[in-house]
């Protein structure tokens, strides 16, 4: 696979990253706080500067707490509110998703934020990690209207899940875009390439940062 047509999604946390990625070559930024905990809802205000200083689409995560994907009807009715808010602000897209609490996808309320994010694309992200069945957990999120899985193939790394990741691509057929991600940087995505017909990739160092 040639270097001009892949796609790399820089995962930014601040205004300063968010520009540096678009500087160095990022086609599209995932914005969102506390990657700490793998990620939380961004800030409104960090939000707007963002869509107003950078030029390439920003995908928004939703996701209220740290922990697990498992949440209370309140807290879902946040997630709801809140792509809502990022939608009226003028974002590209949405990250989200939901389990069960057997970590198997929770197609319906996955579907109900997805629905609600109208035209934005969506991201189902790397809670599909955990889930036990990966080839029904694919099938399930295609069943919920997502566009891209963010994925490492529900290992550590990108590198560790490769295997897995192109049986997931191979299994997708075109119906969702798979969005390797896991510790991939700058320095060992030319070696990641020359292994997988995937095209979109992510991660925080996915673009050097000056």
């Amino acid at each position: 696979m040639t270097d001009d047509i892949i796609l790399r999604e820089a995962c930014v946390e601040n205004l300063y990253q968010a520009i540096s990625a678009e500087k160095n070559g990022a086609a599209r930024l995932e914005l969102c706080m506390d990657l700490s905990v793998g990620g939380l809802s961004p800030d409104t205000g960090l939000l707007r500067s963002v869509l107003e200083l950078c030029q390439i689409p920003v995908m928004v995560m939703v996701r209220p707490r740290g922990g697990n994907f498992v949440f209370s009807d309140e807290e879902f009715e946040q997630m709801l509110h809140d792509v809502d808010t990022f939608n009226g602000l003028g974002c590209h897209g949405i990250v989200s998703g939901i389990l069960k609490p057997d970590n198997t996808v929770d197609v319906e309320r996955t579907r109900l934020l997805r629905d609600r994010a109208g035209e934005l694309d969506f991201t189902f992200h790397k809670a599909f990690d955990l889930t036990p069945d990966k080839e029904k957990a694919l099938e399930d999120v295609i069943a919920s209207g997502a566009n891209h899985l963010l994925t490492s193939g529900g290992a550590e790394t990108a590198v560790n899940g490769l295997k897995e990741l192109n049986r997931l691509h191979e299994q997708a057929n075109g119906r969702i875009t798979i969005l390797a991600a896991g510790n991939i940087t700058s320095r060992n995505l030319p070696d990641l390439m020359k292994q997988t017909d995937i095209h979109e990739f992510h991660g925080r160092k996915i673009v050097e940062v000056n």
